[in-house]
């Protein structure tokens, strides 16, 4: 059974996740902001076995800790194939221009629209959903129910489109199309902010 734990983080209070199995303790981090330090009490005071790092998207508040995490526990970090330039490069995932240093992240595994995995033995399903960054995504948990949504869809709101690489017309499209169609009680886990669900933001989202 899927156990969800989270850190608010950082300078902008960035969503870190904890996609915890109950049944084994296997964990993915997802969007590690920054303190590597508190992310990494957590899981030894947890007993938390790190299976693998998820990036819903590349600026820098949502990965400055992935390269020291990576290193320390050995895990590979997923993102969507449309991202990797964006993670390459400091100039392009605002790192060095909003937080003071450049980081540049090399993921292992690149992932693809629709694609369905099993990590953690736990099952997702990516979807692309570009706009606020060229390759944002969101990961479905089916069976639990659960949307990890960036910085695609908030309460209430949506991404930032004026960014290298954004578009509100290609974000507002992606959310309509491929995250509003899931059912209406699935609980959505974005990455500022309060929790929403799907059902609320078919209702309440002035941006939909």
């Amino acid at each position: 059974m899927l156990k969800i734990e989270w850190m608010t983080l950082g300078a902008v209070a960035t969503n870190c996740y904890f996609l915890i199995n109950e049944e084994t303790k296997e964990t993915i981090l997802v969007d590690p902001a920054d303190r590597t330090e508190l992310i990494c009490r957590k899981v030894l005071d947890e007993a938390l076995i790190l299976k693998a790092i998820f990036l819903t998207h590349g600026h820098g508040d949502h990965i400055l800790a992935v390269n020291d995490l990576k290193k320390k526990f050995m895990i590979p970090v997923y993102a969507c194939e449309a991202e990797e330039a964006l993670l390459l490069d400091p100039s392009l995932n605002l790192s060095q221009d909003l937080f003071g240093y450049a980081v540049s992240v090399k993921p292992d595994i690149l992932v693809r629209d629709d694609q369905e995995m099993e990590v953690a033995g736990m099952k997702f399903q990516v979807f692309q959903t570009p706009g606020h960054t060229p390759g944002g995504c969101c990961y479905y948990q089916k069976e639990a129910k659960v949307l990890l949504s960036g910085d695609t869809l908030f309460c209430g709101s949506v991404g930032r489109t004026d960014f290298p690489g954004g578009s509100m017309s290609a974000l507002t499209r992606a959310i309509r199309e491929k995250l509003l169609i899931l059912p209406e009680d699935v609980t959505i886990y974005p990455g500022h902010g309060e929790l929403t669900s799907i059902k609320y933001e078919k209702n309440n989202n002035p941006y939909l």
